[in-house]
């Protein structure tokens, strides 16, 4: 009987779940999602390029957006004392911090090798121009420690990164 007992307070702690992951679950529930036409029309009066593509296995529609992958390469200017480095990094991080929070990047990060291309930043903006130019603000940018290569690049919009 104990275990019986044992058994049924388990089984009722484990099916209440998290209170805090269950009104967070509920919130979502509730708030209004915005229609595929509502997401395009937004999208293209800001300017943006979409397009829809058609999965030929699932014949799924997925929305595309352009995007703007900038590609962070070492610059000319490397001379620079610890100091002045650790000092540039340091704005550099702030400046992609501020780009992710102001909603012009959406994912950014550095490669894990010591190659030519030290890092990449995916820019959302309208334009290829206001992406260079964000990008272009960056300290490290600015000083010559690194340089931007810019190219368009196409992905589903919604989809999280695997």
């Amino acid at each position: 009987m104990r275990n019986v007992l044992k058994l049924l307070v388990l089984t009722f702690i484990c099916s209440c779940g998290n209170p805090r992951q269950q009104l967070e679950m509920n919130s979502a529930l509730e708030e209004p999602t915005k229609t595929s036409a509502e997401i395009k029309k937004e999208l293209t009066d800001k300017g943006y390029e979409i397009f829809d593509y058609v999965d030929e296995d699932t014949k799924d529609t997925v929305l595309m957006q352009q995007y703007f992958i900038a590609f962070l390469k070492s610059g000319p200017n490397r001379s620079q004392t610890k100091e002045e480095a650790d000092s540039l990094q340091s704005l550099h991080l702030a400046h992609l911090g501020r780009m992710y929070e102001l909603g012009y990047a959406d994912i950014s990060g550095p490669f894990g090798d010591d190659g030519d291309i030290r890092g990449i930043t995916i820019y959302n903006t309208p334009t290829f121009e206001m992406a260079d130019s964000l990008a272009n603000m960056d300290p490290m940018v600015k000083a010559g420690r690194l340089i931007i290569e810019m190219h368009p690049w196409w992905a589903a919009k919604g989809f999280p990164l695997r």
